[in-house]
């Protein structure tokens, strides 16, 4: 049995087929390969549905007596919760709405740029995107002190390098879950221990992660976490989850009619609706996979949206590992530079995000002749000019990057493929 066989029978469990039916973008015509779907994912047939049925039938302001505006209050509280399911939050008025996961990050900063004495370290490292590092660096106008957290050869954080840098200053640490360049996951829940152990508390930049794997607050035993609705099959929105203790002492901008309680505290003016409605029905569509995936042996069993939706994720876990192992193969084969985690026995410590270079060949030639094959990936610094650096590559240049997500095949990897081929 040839390699490619070998790889699409492991997969045969995930309902790939059904996956794509959900997806209208990838039907279109002429046929397009979506893999720079770490710059934003498509979105299901639900969600379209969802932020439709907003526009049509509820698009007035919440906080009204009439039917429509309390259909609006009720969209926001079905998505609080809908999220507050995905993180498994404590309770869904720890979830804020908003525009972006940048904005957030800037919010907490400058609130916490308020609060610095006597703790005024933070720890930020050169593997973030740029929004969580230039953020908080910001501060330093507040008596903020950084200290960094750095990559090791393998293009990861360890947490055997953090424990050195926390003391009795630390205020917090700031790190993704996974780099959003090379797909890199970081022990997080480790990295939260041994904050708290030294007394600091710890913001993380969940943002590409998201749509790989579950996503536990208080497994990762955080105190912040941001996301972007747009990489986990929504329109272009973000929120915030934070402890509830701690978003009730933030200083937030606030007016004065806003009660100084969290999540009104946190979501200054009005927020997209239609795009919450959006973000729901992404939730819905996570749990209906992780529906048909428990009664793939016929029975009908019912389970809690929690679980449904862990079910998912891990499924997609599974079959993205195989995605990930497949394109690691191409790239070596193809002679590609592969920045970040390359070993086959490490998938479980990436994501299929895949950073590289073709040795003689620029990136921006690489990524236009994808282009003109009808292959999107994309070049450049992806936001993390610092990991660039780290890596030997000029930021005017950087890398190429391929993105995949769980609706992405083995077909789609091979015709990357033959085009990679080509051009090495």
């Amino acid at each position: 049995m040839r390699k490619h066989d070998q790889v699409q029978k492991l997969a045969t469990s995930f309902p790939i087929d059904d996956v794509r039916a959900s997806f209208p973008s990838l039907h279109r015509t002429p046929q397009f390969t979506f893999f720079d779907n770490a710059a934003g994912a498509q979105v299901p047939q639900i969600v379209l549905d969802a932020v439709n049925r907003h526009l049509l039938d509820c698009n007035v302001q919440r906080g009204g007596r009439y039917a429509k505006s309390r259909e609006v209050d009720a969209t926001i509280a079905r998505g609080r919760q809908s999220v507050a399911d995905l993180l498994n939050a404590r309770d869904p008025s720890e979830i804020a709405f908003g525009m972006n996961a940048t904005s957030f990050i800037r919010l907490v900063s400058e609130a916490l740029g308020q609060t610095l004495s006597p703790r005024d370290e933070i720890v930020i490292t050169d593997m973030d995107h740029e929004a969580n590092v230039a953020t908080w660096l910001a501060l330093e106008k507040n008596g903020a002190k950084f200290v960094w957290w750095k990559i090791r050869e393998d293009g990861n954080l360890h947490v055997e390098d953090l424990k050195p840098l926390l003391s009795s200053r630390t205020r917090l640490v700031a790190c993704s879950v996974a780099s959003n360049a090379t797909g890199s996951i970081v022990d997080v829940t480790a990295a939260a221990g041994l904050a708290h152990a030294a007394g600091a508390e710890i913001f993380l930049d969940c943002v590409h992660y998201a749509p790989h794997g579950p996503i536990d607050v208080q497994t990762f035993d955080c105190d912040y976490l941001v996301c972007s609705g747009y990489k986990i099959f929504s329109p272009h929105m973000g929120f915030l989850w934070g402890r509830r203790e701690l978003l009730q002492k933030l200083p937030t901008f606030r007016e004065d009619f806003i009660p100084d309680e969290p999540p009104g505290k946190i979501e200054a003016g009005t927020f997209i609706y239609e795009n919450v409605a959006g973000m729901d029905a992404a939730v819905l569509y996570l749990e209906g996979l992780g529906k048909s995936l428990a009664n793939q042996d016929g029975r009908d069993v019912t389970f809690s949206l929690r679980s449904n939706l862990v079910r998912a994720m891990i499924a997609i876990r599974d079959y993205e590992a195989l995605l990930s192992s497949e394109m690691l193969r191409v790239l070596r084969d193809c002679g590609a530079t592969i920045y970040g985690i390359r070993e086959q026995d490490r998938l479980a410590e990436r994501v299929p995000t895949l950073c590289f270079n073709l040795p003689g060949i620029s990136p921006q030639k690489v990524t236009e002749t994808m282009a003109n094959a009808g292959i999107g990936i994309r070049d450049g610094h992806m936001y993390s000019p610092r990991l660039m650096h780290r890596f030997g590559l000029k930021k005017e240049t950087g890398v190429v990057r391929a993105s995949l997500v769980h609706y992405n095949t083995f077909e789609e990897i091979y015709k990357f493929e033959s085009v990679l081929r080509d051009l090495a």
